[in-house]
């Protein structure tokens, strides 16, 4: 049986190599039910690439995923949402002219008896998701183009834990947005860690990901250099860990890691 103590992630010794550059190399990383790990680096780092390999959008060349303890097999984003993995882009990837409803069943709509759209079932299902995600939300009637950032992302976030995600991949996810919208974000990413479900956070933001995240990995050349529990460094530690890959005491270093 799943507990605390199994991590819903393990990615051990990851590697791709595009045209002979090795754009991760040897990644190890593990994610546990309620937690949040941020994962920075500058950009060409590999972060985003180690990500999409859990994602399904790139296949590993060597390395294992397991999920909930046991091996995984993810060749393509249809592999990753059977295993309840879920990616919320910087972008979104919603349709603006419809409303939250139509957005949450997009590709998935729910019909009625004599097959047409069963427009209020979705609605009342809408209703429940975003009420247990964002209470306050009710604006459930207008075009998303219509709503603030920050209900923009609760939209896609809703519409990835509807379909039972246990595993969110969020990139971004406050970019653009002003202080109330990325603390109205913050909200969404406490809601979503009390219920159990894991999230990895990829950012440029420092301040986002001490203010989120339960642990940090740094990434630098493909490499992942550091991983560390975020009350135990500073973000002047992290920053020599982005920068030079100098790992603090109270961090455990990984293959990127600078050598004394």
């Amino acid at each position: 049986m799943l507990d605390s103590k199994t991590p819903l992630v393990e990615m051990t010794d990851i590697s791709i190599s595009f045209g002979g550059i090795h754009a991760v190399e040897r990644a190890s990383v593990d994610l546990y039910p309620g937690e949040v790990v941020g994962l920075l680096g500058h950009n060409g780092a590999g972060k985003s690439t180690l990500i999409k390999i859990l994602s399904g959008a790139y296949k590993r060349d060597t390395g294992i995923i397991r999920i909930n303890g046991e091996e995984a097999t993810i060749n393509n984003p249809r592999d990753a949402k059977a295993y309840g993995i879920e990616t919320i882009y910087q972008t979104l990837a919603v349709a603006d002219n419809v409303d939250a409803a139509a957005n949450l069943f997009l590709g998935r709509e729910l019909t009625t008896p004599i097959g047409t759209l069963d427009d209020a079932a979705m609605e009342s299902k809408a209703r429940e998701v975003m009420g247990r995600l964002n209470p306050n939300f009710r604006r459930f009637k207008e075009p998303v183009k219509a709503l603030s950032g920050g209900q923009r992302q609760s939209v896609a976030i809703a519409r990835a834990i509807l379909f039972n995600a246990r595993i969110l991949i969020m990139d971004e996810p406050t970019a653009a947005l002003g202080p109330q919208e990325t603390a109205q974000v913050g909200d969404l990413i406490k809601q979503l860690k009390s219920e159990g479900i894991g999230i990895f956070l990829i950012s440029h933001d420092i301040h986002d990901v001490f203010d989120l995240a339960d642990r940090l990995v740094v990434m630098k050349n493909g490499k992942v250099v550091g991983t560390a529990r975020t009350e135990d460094v500073t973000k002047d530690e992290v920053l020599g860990m982005i920068i030079v890959g100098k790992v603090p005491a109270r961090a455990i270093p990984g293959p990127g890691a600078l050598s004394e």
